[in-house]
C-alpha cells in the first residue's frame, strides 16, 4: 500500500514527530511505502513530491516546522483542483492520505472524503481550537514560550514602572491568551469569546500599579471591545480559505491604557515566534501518539476519520465532527482567569 502524507497551514511544533510515528509505524508494522507531499494541499495538487523513508525522519523528532512544507492552498478554490489530486493519486499509485493540518486543511479532508478519497486526518494548531480533541499538539509549545516571554517581562515592568500589553496568537479562541495569562500572572487577559471594556482592563492595570507592580496586559490577536468599534487592523487581504490577516489590537489598546491612565505603555507582539522552535516534550509525546493511530487507521481501512486525544486516550473521531465548530473558552474557564485580575 503506497500512503501520501502533506502537512498544511501554519507550521506548528510537532509536525515533524507525527510524520516520524507515521513513517516508522508504516513501515516497520505495516510494510507501507510512504511519499510526502511538498508545501500542503499544493502537493497534490501539482504532483510535487519528496521522498519519505526512514532516513529522512531519522533526527527531525525535536527539530520545528515541517520537513515537508506547507501552505495555505485551498483545492476547492482552484478549477478542477479535486480532480487533479485524484489524478496525482492514481499517476502515482497513492492509496491513501493522512493530512496533517488544523481547521482548513482538516475542512479539506472532510471534503475529500465525502468526494471519495481516502484520508486520515491529525489534528494540528498551536490555537487548540479544533473540536473533538482535548489538546492539539503545539498548543503546549506555544503557551510555554508566551509564558516565558511574560515572565521576562514582568521584570522590565517592574523596574521601569510601565505597563505592557503582549499580543498573542488566537483570531477566534483565547486558549493561549488564556493559559499563557494565568500562568504569566497577568493583570488582566482578554480573549475573542469575551469582549472587552477598555476602562475595566484600565481598573485592573491602576490595581496591580496601585501595588507596586507593573502591570502586564495579554489579549489575543482577536480580541474586540465590548462598548463597539475594532481594535484589530487587517491588511484586507485574504488568503485561500478567506481569512484576513489580522494584527494590531496590541498596539491600539497600549495607546488607550496610556492615554486614559496617565502610566507608561508599550505593546509587544509576540507573532510568529510562538510557532518556532524545539516542542515541548508534551507535544512531542501527543504529535507522535496521534500519527502512530492514524497510520493504524489506515491500516484498518478507517478513512474519513481524525485521531484525537481524549483524557490519555488517543481515539478516531469523524472529521465532519471535528471540524464542524470551533472550541471555544467557556465562561467557566475564562472566570478561573477573572479570578486574579488586577
Amino acid at each position: 500500500m503506497r500512503v501520501g502524507v502533506l502537512t498544511g497551514g501554519g507550521d506548528c511544533p510537532g509536525l515533524n514527530a507525527v510524520i516520524r510515528a507515521v513513517v516508522r509505524r508504516g513501515i516497520g508494522e505495516y510494510s507501507f511505502d510512504l511519499v510526502g507531499f511538498r508545501d500542503g494541499w499544493r502537493g497534490p495538487l501539482e504532483g510535487l513530491t519528496t521522498p519519505l523513508g526512514l532516513p529522512e525522519v531519522e533526527n527531525v523528532l525535536t527539530r520545528g516546522g515541517t520537513i515537508l512544507g506547507s501552505s495555505r492552498t485551498n483545492p476547492y478554490a482552484v478549477d478542477g483542483g479535486v480532480d487533479a489530486i485524484r489524478s496525482t493519486f492514481a499517476d502515482l499509485g497513492v492509496d491513501a492520505l493522512v493530512a496533517i493540518g488544523g481547521e482548513d486543511t482538516l475542512g479539506v479532508a472532510t471534503k475529500l472524503t465525502a468526494d471519495g478519497v481516502p484520508v486520515v486526518g491529525v489534528p494540528k494548531t498551536i490555537d487548540n481550537d479544533l473540536s473533538s480533541t482535548d489538546f492539539t499538539f503545539g498548543f503546549d509549545t506555544a503557551v510555554n514560550i508566551a509564558t516565558e516571554a511574560v515572565d521576562r517581562l514582568h521584570t522590565t515592568a517592574d523596574s521601569h514602572h510601565r505597563a505592557l500589553v503582549v499580543e498573542v496568537m488566537g483570531r477566534h479562541a483565547g486558549w493561549i491568551a488564556l493559559h499563557t495569562g494565568l500562568a504569566g500572572g497577568a493583570a488582566v487577559t482578554l480573549i475573542p469569546e469575551q469582549p472587552f471594556d477598555v476602562d475595566e482592563v484600565c481598573g485592573h492595570v491602576r490595581s496591580a500599579a496601585g501595588r507596586g507592580v507593573g502591570p502586564i496586559v495579554v489579549v489575543s490577536e482577536g480580541a474586540v471591545p465590548r462598548e463597539g468599534g475594532d481594535m484589530t487592523l487587517t491588511s484586507g487581504e485574504k488568503d485561500a480559505f478567506g481569512h484576513v490577516r489580522l494584527g494590531g489590537v496590541g498596539e491600539r489598546l497600549a495607546e488607550e491604557v496610556e492615554q486614559r491612565t496617565g502610566l507608561e505603555t508599550r505593546a509587544i507582539v509576540l507573532g510568529h515566534v510562538q510557532r518556532g522552535g524545539t516542542p515541548t516534550a508534551f507535544d512531542r509525546w501527543l504529535a507522535t501518539r496521534l500519527g502512530l493511530e492514524a497510520v493504524k487507521a489506515v491500516h484498518e481501512g478507517d478513512f474519513g476519520v481524525m485521531t484525537a486525544l481524549r483524557g490519555t486516550d488517543v481515539v478516531r473521531v469523524p472529521l465532519a465532527e471535528a471540524t464542524g465548530e470551533l472550541k471555544l473558552v467557556s465562561d467557566a474557564e475564562y472566570a478561573e482567569a477573572a479570578a486574579f485580575f488586577g
